[in-house]
């Protein structure tokens, strides 16, 4: 019988999944028999291995199956397997999806799979040929150089598609299809990609007799809540889900000169100001001058730290809930209620969707740990997790200021995402990106009142704050960072 989507008298090859060492990889055997992965002037120590281990992983560089030491076999197949898991763990693997060649295990590639997180590994779920599947409303596929990649912020990994076949056939997933019609079409996937599309969410199964629409079918009710174009913009502008360079990295300093710090002047007779304020500076505000000597503190006087008074008279004058009132919305005689809980910040919609979560390194009076800033009761609530968990996330911090050691407190501010979403369409995240501001200089303004130091951060990693605290990364999640302490000296602004 005719294979569907082949020419008679030909028989499709089995797809063949293998994996092979990142681009910018390279594995070093050293005489001891330790095994180091260097890449991007970096080095990872993977642990001793036999000689026939270290010959073996060799294959990596070209692709090696998985399926050739998966199963139960020798000793150096087990060496190889607790190796390449190593080497996941870190993200620096890529697996391909190809059919063999010749009898051969290297043909061409059809998709190759990126981790986006480190802890990927390419998974196939079991499907029936009445399964019915559709693309996730969060998927898209791009062109990034010369390649096509299909990806979705709520993925592991990417799939870079070599095959254009294969790109067509994930056009057809916009509506939901069954594997049995997809097998009949030119350029059929095959189930093994269409089962790691599944496991990465990028695909998902449909209940045809139950399902009344694919919005609420994907997912959870706070997923529901997200639009396409936001949920994009938290994922890939914070780290965690995405393997992409990230930071101060100047990506244009060999291809265009940098913007001026000040604008050109528009042309036109200009009206002087400063004439203005200088009759007026012996009547500058308290406010005003705070104004002025905010600035950005990295180095902290780790021999006098913060103290539990100082931390709570801080969050109670920034961040503590002022005042308490609900409101019906006017929209008929069903609307629902509304709460809200105005703290000294302004907030969007006066939604205040915004969270306190405290990574204590030193503080007088406080055990070093993780803890919520309870704002409406006024109280810090600890939170358990692991030691290397805590130290990441403040490592994480000192890496992100350039400090020479970790903040005394690491505030994330985290946001309660459907908070906003609930209410707004389109502007959601920017409202909430908004709120992040005003908060950020809220803190910087009472830091400098108090007489401490404080410095705002750019980056937080999305996905190890959703293992310390267990909240799924799209219900609740951080969007911003700020380091208080006391400073050693005074600083120059930012």
């Amino acid at each position: 019988m005719r294979a569907p989507g082949t020419k008679r008298g030909r028989r499709t090859t089995p797809a063949t999944l293998s994996a092979r060492l990142g681009a910018h990889v390279a594995l070093e055997a050293r005489a001891d028999g330790n095994i180091v992965a260097c890449f991007n002037g970096h080095s990872v120590g993977l642990g001793k291995f036999s000689a026939g281990a270290a010959d073996r992983a060799q294959a990596l560089r070209t692709g090696l199956p998985l399926g050739a030491f998966e199963s139960e076999g020798r000793n150096i197949e087990k060496e190889v397997q607790l190796l390449v898991r190593r080497l996941a763990g870190h993200g620096l693997l890529e697996y391909r999806l190809g059919r063999a060649r010749n009898g051969e295990h290297q043909g061409e590639d059809q998709v190759v799979i990126e981790p986006q997180v480190p802890d990927y590994w390419p998974r196939a779920p079991q499907l029936g040929e009445a399964d019915i599947l559709v693309l996730s409303r969060f998927a898209y596929l791009r062109r990034r150089g010369n390649e096509m990649v299909l990806e979705s912020p709520r993925a592991g990994a990417l799939f870079r598609i070599c095959d254009p076949k294969i790109a067509a056939a994930m056009v057809l997933l916009s509506a939901p299809q069954p594997i049995k019609r997809l097998r009949r079409q030119d350029g059929f996937p095959g189930v093994e990609l269409l089962a790691m599309l599944v496991d990465c969410q990028i695909l998902f199964k449909v209940d045809a007799a139950r399902d009344s629409g694919l919005r609420p079918a994907e997912g959870d009710d706070n997923l529901v809540l997200w639009d396409f174009h936001d949920f994009l913009f938290h994922a890939r502008s914070t780290e965690g889900r995405h393997a992409n360079p990230m930071g101060g990295v100047y990506p244009y300093a060999g291809v265009m000169a940098p913007l001026p710090a000040v604008r050109p002047r528009w042309p036109g007779k200009k009206i002087d100001l400063r004439k203005v304020t200088a009759a007026a500076a012996q009547q500058i505000s308290p406010a005003a001058k705070l104004l002025r000597q905010r600035h950005s503190t990295r180095v902290f006087d780790d021999q006098r730290p913060l103290t539990l008074a100082e931390l709570s008279r801080f969050l109670d004058c920034s961040a503590r809930v002022q005042s308490k009132w609900s409101s019906r919305l006017d929209l008929g005689d069903d609307a629902p209620m509304v709460a809200y809980a105005a703290r000294p910040y302004p907030s969007g919609g006066g939604g205040w969707e915004l969270e306190l979560y405290l990574a204590v390194d030193k503080c007088e009076g406080l055990a070093r740990g993780f803890y919520h800033y309870d704002a409406g009761g006024h109280a810090l609530v600890p939170i358990g997790v692991r030691a290397h968990e805590l130290d990441a996330l403040l490592a994480g911090a000192e890496f992100a200021m350039g400090a020479p050691a970790a903040p005394q407190i690491l505030i994330t501010i985290a946001a309660r995402f459907g908070r906003m979403s609930w209410k707004y369409s389109s502007i959601a995240y920017a409202l909430i990106l908004k709120d992040v501001g005003v908060l950020t200089q809220t803190l910087y303004l009472m830091a400098t009142d108090m007489g401490l130091g404080g410095c705002a951060i750019g980056t937080a990693n999305i996905e190890l704050f959703a293992k310390m605290t267990g909240i799924e990364f799209h219900v609740e999640g951080p969007v911003g960072q700020f380091a208080i302490g006391r400073g050693t000296k005074p600083e120059a602004s930012d």
